[in-house]
């Protein structure tokens, strides 16, 4: 039971990383994050079993697909949601994108409807086995395509040209400016980004549970929990903590039962925030004066 709750937690825990590193993309370089971005993880899964279940496409053009669809939706929330405010100096931003991800759930529900569909796994194949627990191709798949996308990520900012532009945006958006980057746009770029990595995450754990309308508002939830967890600011932070998120939450459901899964996640959450406020991995932001 303890192997099994290890590899589904690996996996629970790549998904929320992955998520989670929308919200640290966008904080970064905008300070402002998607609060719809649960929604791009419902967006991608369910434009993925369209594609390939009822459009019977192959299943590597419906995840491209699905995924340029999350991409024009994050420059969507972006430029409609979040853009209007910021340059207001208000907040509403806030409640904005709340309101956008709202908005997309119902047109899905409406078109897709309310009913669960099972997504069958791309991943088939014999399954191994690790402690006398059998393992299947994706649940190890999961994990590994997190870390990878994780590695992919900091490779992308250290080595790159726009990586750089995104890093220099970090560490003063007016020198960026100054400089000839394109603050704007990169916005827009890191936001849908943002709505990938959520839609990558729906995929992958589309064949895992079901396919619906509303199958991404707690995994949002989730994943903004363990971004403030793993401290916002730190992407390698959130990667970390979205893994121990997902180990704790398997753990508490195998052991306890999944009643306590949410009572007592989230309760060590505020007891962790409370001894590191930051999060466990993030630093204090310098005040100047």
């Amino acid at each position: 039971m303890l192997t099994l709750a290890i590899v589904t937690g690996l996996g629970l825990g790549a998904m929320y990383g992955l998520i989670a590193l929308g919200f640290y993309m966008t904080y970064a370089v905008s300070n402002t994050v998607n609060f719809s971005q649960g929604t791009s993880v419902m967006l991608g899964a369910v434009l993925a079993f369209v594609f390939s279940q009822q459009l019977h496409w192959a299943i590597a053009p419906s995840v491209v697909a699905a995924l340029a669809l999350c991409a024009l939706w994050g420059v969507a929330v972006e430029f409609f949601a979040v853009r209007p405010f910021v340059r207001a100096g208000s907040d509403a931003w806030l409640m904005s994108t709340v309101a956008a991800g709202i908005v997309l759930e119902n047109v899905v529900l409406f078109s897709f409807g309310n009913e669960p569909r099972s997504f069958p796994s791309p991943f088939s194949g014999p399954h191994a086995q690790i402690g006398g627990v059998e393992i299947y191709p994706l649940q190890a798949a999961v994990p590994i395509a997190g870390l990878a996308i994780a590695c992919g990520l900091s490779l992308f900012m250290q080595r790159t040209r726009l990586g750089k532009a995104l890093s220099a945006i970090v560490q003063n958006p007016t020198a960026a400016s100054l400089m000839g980057i394109n603050v704007t746009v990169a916005i827009t770029v890191c936001y849908a980004a943002s709505a990938v990595f959520a839609g990558i995450a729906g995929i992958l754990i589309a064949p895992l549970f079901t396919v619906s309308a509303d199958m991404g508002t707690l995994f949002g939830i989730k994943a903004f929990a363990v971004a403030i967890l793993g401290g916002i600011s730190s992407a390698w932070g959130v990667v970390a903590a979205g893994f121990l998120y997902g180990i704790t939450e398997a753990l508490v459901t195998s052991f306890l039962g999944s009643g306590y899964t949410n009572i007592l996640t989230f309760a060590l959450v505020i007891v962790a925030l409370a001894a590191r406020p930051h999060g466990l991995f993030g630093r204090a932001a310098a005040k100047k004066v």
